[in-house]
């Protein structure tokens, strides 16, 4: 018994460790998709024309498209962008209640910033494998950038810049072979700065956070324990809560008999706890469902019949 103890606590153990570190696995995760994902894009689909009208366009769309599709799923999939966003074309209130536009603007950018991690990962693997930067580089036809690569070197150079990526210019290979070593060490110190530069403002950007906070580090770790939670618990409360009205609103139709009475929370009640919340200590709330329940002016009388805003219109259910 005291060895199945023993091994259960240490099950435990190693699985709050994982659930304390999922934003970094989860990152690194990401990070593991981003480098396969250029691989594949490289070695399967990633075919250089190797001209000099198309090699910058086709380079540049596989190195900066990705990170484009990357950003846009990035802000598709945050539900903390739609919490504001849902409702703020008829009430631009809804985005900045009770005029605290900063504090909206500040969740703006840390939802920007959230979703630009993707792309920032995939333009330094990109960069650093250095195959999508050659082909764009070569296609460039602007003196500076052709007299950066074939100065002191013969006429051919230029002529044959945008094939020296496939192999196929009439360069010697050692001529080929230094042009490529340009381009790939051009194409790495490109991403490391996009790597050194998003740590650094990531290190300020936390720094900053972190000193402007109006609560202590503990608090601040309860504040974001308490969150995860509450949308944890709320979830499976909605589902549980959903079942059980569509389980009486079946037996009502089926049965033919009026339905029971089902308490639910009003239109304006839906607002409030959908609102965006900032810490105040002389509040001690931690989001705006606790505000909304522990506030004095609430209205506990349910709605019968709330409102419901479906494809085809608004329907009364």
């Amino acid at each position: 018994r005291h060895s199945k103890g023993g091994a259960m606590d240490n099950f435990q153990t190693v699985l709050r460790f994982f659930m304390n570190q999922k934003a970094t696995i989860g990152y690194s995760f990401m990070a593991l998709l981003t480098i396969g994902g250029e691989r594949i894009f490289s070695m399967i689909s990633f075919q250089c024309p190797c001209n000099h009208d198309q090699n910058f366009a086709y380079g540049l769309t596989f190195l900066v498209g990705p990170a484009v599709v990357l950003l846009v799923l990035g802000l598709f999939f945050s539900t903390r962008m739609w919490r504001l966003y849902t409702g703020c074309c008829l009430d631009p209130m809804k985005l900045c209640p009770r005029g605290k536009c900063f504090g909206c603007f500040r969740v703006f950018t840390s939802i920007f910033f959230g979703a630009c991690v993707a792309p920032i990962m995939w333009l330094s693997v990109a960069l650093l494998n250095g195959t999508f930067y050659e082909c764009a580089i070569s296609g460039i036809d602007e003196n500076i950038v052709v007299d950066l690569f074939c100065k002191n070197k013969t006429l051919k150079c230029r002529e044959e810049l945008a094939r020296v990526p496939c192999g196929r210019s009439k360069l010697s290979n050692d001529e080929r072979m230094e042009l490529l070593m340009m381009f790939r060490a051009q194409s790495q110190i490109l991403g490391w700065c996009i790597v050194i530069i998003s740590v650094i403002v990531g290190l300020l950007g936390t720094c900053y956070k972190n000193c402007r906070s109006k609560v202590s580090y503990l608090q601040l770790t309860f504040w974001k324990r308490y969150t995860e939670k509450e949308n944890e618990r709320f979830n499976t409360f909605a589902v549980d809560y959903a079942t059980k009205l569509a389980d009486r609103n079946l037996q009502s139709f089926f049965e033919d008999k009026n339905p029971e009475p089902f308490p639910f929370p009003k239109h304006k009640a839906w607002e409030e706890i959908s609102a965006y919340y900032s810490f105040s200590s002389s509040e001690q709330y931690y989001s705006t469902l606790q505000q909304y329940v522990e506030g004095s002016d609430r209205d506990f009388t349910p709605e019968k019949r709330p409102i419901m805003e479906m494809e085809h219109g608004i329907e009364m259910t």
